[in-house]
């Protein structure tokens, strides 16, 4: 079966043109820089690191007035401006301010390449409600942000044989939801059975 939509003129080139489709893309090729600065050979891309907070957001259990699918566009979203700003951690001394500026110019740029409209609205709108804190949805996912950084410093620790506790102690008391507080429960609660074993 042949199904044939009318396409705006710009629309064949984008899958070349926007930073995150095109075949070299900085989203899959970019390692998450905290790993790097800890030693950690092959760490996760940022594609790696939002591809499994949609992930989080699909697998997440029934939650009265949550919308499911806007988390997971939300997690796919939210770091999508480091394609062009890079990795950005605490450790550059960006103020948190400058950093945003930035990442706002570069998701304007993007919006720019979809040629505005209906999308480029709905990633701008995403983009700012992580930022902002703004909703349920918003909260949830940055829980899932932290709880994918302290579960792969787990996997880390594992394969590595290193002692990651810098993740761990950022995120400690700053999970917002029950969710979030639950799944990082688990995850410390592995990684302490783990270091008591090694003890």
């Amino acid at each position: 079966m042949n199904v044939h939509f009318k396409l705006p003129d710009h629309f064949r080139s984008v899958v070349f043109s926007f930073p995150n489709l095109s075949p070299s893309t900085p989203m899959a090729t970019t390692k998450r820089k905290g790993w790097i600065n800890h030693g950690i050979n092959h760490p996760e891309s940022i594609a790696d690191h939002m591809y499994r907070m949609a992930l989080m957001a699909l697998i997440a259990g029934d939650i009265p007035g949550l919308d499911r699918e806007r988390c997971m566009k939300i997690a796919i979203v939210h770091d999508i401006a480091e394609a062009i700003v890079g990795d950005i951690t605490p450790s550059d001394g960006v103020p948190k301010a400058e950093k945003s500026r930035r990442e706002q110019e570069a998701l304007n740029e993007m919006c720019k390449i979809l040629g505005g409209g209906l999308r480029a609205d709905e990633i701008q709108e995403l983009w700012a409600e992580y930022e902002n804190n703004s909703s349920i949805e918003a909260s949830l996912v940055k829980d899932f942000d932290k709880v994918e950084m302290i579960l792969q410093a787990l996997e880390y620790e594992t394969e590595h044989g290193k002692v990651l506790d810098e993740f761990f102690l950022s995120t400690a008391g700053k999970f917002q939801t029950d969710v979030g507080k639950s799944w990082a429960a688990e995850v410390i609660s592995r990684r302490n059975k783990r270091l008591g074993e090694l003890a």
